[in-house]
């Protein structure tokens, strides 16, 4: 899937605005600059960033209520989902909190909220923070058994789990239910026809 045919899904199918997708372009080239000296993403994935990166995020904005208060983002890496979200943001008052333990990220996150004027806000590892949010996103985070753990144990409740998950999502579901059972919803990626999106509420 090529930048083109990825703007249009944006535009057309996740109602992402002209302004937004400017940003994004900003954002990317920003991204595989940066790159370059740091391993911010996969060095294999640059020439898909649009399809494997920045879709792959954007695809979230379909679940999240953007009235609720505030967004956190465990293990952003280089801002994915959460500073796609906050570009997608339309309500000043919806917060959107970045978790990532790596130094070297904080501080790349930390020039691209600047340079693009965006909202959003570094924190460290998420274990050494407090997680207050109603949202609770991931990608490429951890098992889902740790993020349930994490959620269970540091967060307030209730919130919701967005999370991003690859062909064995209903595996890693069944194993980390022995114990206690959410309810859940899994949702199709649209860039991977294995992949899925894992809906949760934590009370």
């Amino acid at each position: 899937m090529q930048r083109l045919e990825v703007i249009n899904i944006l535009k057309n199918d996740l109602n992402f605005t002209d302004q937004s997708i400017e940003t994004l372009k900003k954002f990317t080239n920003f991204v595989l600059r940066e790159n370059k000296r740091y391993n911010l993403i996969a060095k294999s994935t640059e020439n898909q960033i649009w399809e494997r990166h920045i879709l792959d995020s954007a695809q979230l904005v379909k679940f999240i209520n953007f009235s609720s208060s505030s967004l956190a983002d465990l293990g952003t890496g280089a801002g994915f989902p959460g500073l796609v979200i906050e570009m997608f943001n339309k309500n000043k008052a919806f917060h959107v909190k970045l978790y990532e333990k790596s130094m070297v990220k904080r501080k790349f996150l930390i020039r691209v909220i600047k340079d693009l004027r965006l909202k959003a806000e570094v924190l460290g590892d998420v274990r050494d923070e407090k997680l207050d949010s109603d949202i609770i996103v991931c990608r490429a985070f951890k098992k889902l058994d740790n993020v349930i753990q994490v959620s269970r144990e540091i967060a307030k409740k209730p919130h919701k789990l967005i999370i991003l998950k690859g062909q064995n999502a209903q595996e890693e579901i069944n194993k980390s239910f022995k114990s206690k059972k959410y309810p859940y919803k899994l949702e199709k990626s649209i860039t991977n026809i294995n992949s899925k999106i894992i809906l949760m509420d934590i009370d």
